[in-house]
């Protein structure tokens, strides 16, 4: 098993209203990014459905400078039905979330979980706080 610090969550740019599930948002990376698969690990789309991307064992392509010692979380939504950058996480999501999280921290205790915008301040995603809204795990 490779050395995981850090979970870094994501979301999909997705404007409320509109859907972008799991095998579209891999057709995207493999078809329009040249990625050889959905870069995330997990994609948890708004009805809380968890999906496994990429294998824990394989690096991930989702925070530049940080694949190869991170684990990608991404959820469905993150934009206003307007464009705007937005925490849209439904109740849901929340849960399955927290779930997954918990999980990953048995496997990876010392990591750290982070927002993508923590490591790249350009990008507003995923759109809320997760460092605050993860603290206590």
């Amino acid at each position: 098993m490779r050395t995981v610090t850090l979970i870094i969550i994501h979301c999909s740019a997705t404007p409320e209203g509109r859907s972008l599930d799991f095998e579209a948002c891999r057709y995207d990376h493999i078809h329009h990014r040249r990625f050889s698969d959905i870069g995330y690990h997990f994609y948890i789309t708004r009805d809380g459905e968890i999906y496994r991307g990429r294998a824990l064992e394989k690096v991930g392509a989702h925070c530049r400078n940080h694949n190869s010692h991170s684990v990608g979380i991404c959820y469905e939504g993150g934009l206003s039905s307007e464009g705007s950058p937005m925490d849209t996480r439904t109740l849901e999501q929340k849960a399955s979330m927290l779930a997954l999280l918990r999980e990953l921290r048995n496997v990876f205790p010392r990591a750290l979980i982070v927002g993508h915008h923590d490591l790249n301040p350009m990008k507003p995603c995923p759109c809320f706080n997760a460092v605050k809204e993860y603290s206590s795990l």
